[in-house]
């Protein structure tokens, strides 16, 4: 009996690729499968999940000097990418407070010392006019895969759910190559890509 072993093939800050093998003839796609499924559903992460922008009641509304509707900035605002640093923490609220014409980005927003944005230099939206002023608090939530805003329930007026990708992984690829053992070529090895947030 041959134990299978785990080799790291390449990896960076935001993706590693892995080899796991030799594996049973058959064994590559099962694990490769529940392996994919497990780490795009159930690993925790931190998203945003409801937004409040004063002056605007819902999320068709368009902002007063802000070339984007109030739809497109909920999708932009799905894309931030955030951890919480005290695993005891469950919630925090975050602030966008900008004045005057310009690009915003996701290192505007203002986090409390325990929150920390991965992606700083994620588009959000822009400003045209030097008398736009935008004030937003954002909800943060700790979760797990996806969550549909339908799932925030009652939430105070004016406050808009969103929709929250919490997994800490972007995407999960692997391929299956036949392997050989000394004379014996009925044996898998699993390739396996995993990128992630950082």
């Amino acid at each position: 009996m041959v134990l299978p072993k785990i080799e790291t093939k390449a990896q960076a800050r935001d993706y590693g690729r892995f080899l796991i093998g030799p594996l049973e003839r058959g064994y590559g796609v099962t694990l490769g499968n529940a392996l994919r499924r497990v780490l795009l559903s159930s690993l925790e992460g931190a998203a945003i999940t409801s937004v409040l922008v004063r002056g605007i009641y819902h999320e068709f509304s368009t902002i007063p000097h802000v070339r984007e509707d109030m739809t497109s900035l909920l999708l932009n605002l799905k894309q931030v990418r955030l951890k919480f640093l005290d695993e005891e923490e469950e919630e925090a609220r975050l602030r966008l407070d900008v004045r005057g014409e310009g690009v915003v980005t996701a290192g505007d927003i203002v986090c409390p010392p325990s929150v920390e944005v991965f992606n700083p230099d994620l588009y959000l939206f822009t400003t045209d006019s030097p008398e736009a002023d935008v004030e937003m608090e954002m909800t943060a939530r700790r979760g797990r895969g996806y969550s549909p805003a339908a799932e925030r329930g009652k939430l105070p007026i004016s406050e808009i759910p969103t929709d929250a990708v919490f997994s800490p992984i972007r995407q999960v690829n692997f391929k299956v190559k036949r392997a050989t053992i000394g004379q014996e070529t009925d044996f898998d090895n699993l390739l396996m890509e995993i990128w992630t947030d950082s």
